[in-house]
This record gives C-alpha cells, structure tokens and sequence, in this order.
C-alpha cells in the first residue's frame, strides 16, 4: 500500500517494522517493534536486542493496529517525531 499523508504523521512507536531494504546489507531483514524513533534512527527490538536503523538508508514496512502493511522510504520520515507529526503534508503524487 502506498502511504498517504496522515501514514507520514503517525507515531511509529509501538508498531511492528521491518527492514526490507537498505543500503547497508546488515538492516535487511530486521523486524519487531519500534520501541524509540530520533531524528534521524528508529530502535527495533530484534531478537531481544534493540537495532538501531538509520532513516535515511532503508525503506520499512510498518503493520499498522489494523493489520495493514504500508511501505515507507526512510527518506520521507527524516526528521523530530514530533515536528513530523504536526507538520502539514503535500502529496506528490
């Protein structure tokens, strides 16, 4: 499912994630939940360990409380979680 605008200002915290693709190998395949989002990281529990991924290097996929996958370029989601989520979204699209 593309993303819409109201997906890019959700929390992040709390929902499941995985890595699906990354510019560094070692991301690639990570999943669990997100339990911190900085500007510019998100920490996944992995296994009983916390993985800290860089935004701007991978792509994720979030299950949202409903159960729907959405896909999400880290690019799009660099910045403060609470600046993003007040910030006003145009779609490009």
């Amino acid at each position: 499912m593309k993303p819409t605008p109201s997906i890019l200002q959700h929390e992040f915290i709390g929902l499941n994630a995985k890595v699906v693709q990354s510019s560094h190998p070692n991301y690639v395949g990570i999943e669990g939940q997100v339990i911190n989002e900085t500007r510019n990281t998100i920490v996944i529990a992995h296994r009983n360990k916390n993985k800290k991924i860089v935004k701007n290097t991978a792509v994720f996929h979030f299950t949202t409380p409903n159960g729907t996958v959405v896909e999400i370029n880290g690019k799009t989601i660099v910045g403060r979680p609470e600046d993003r989520i007040k910030k006003k979204l145009r779609r490009r699209w």
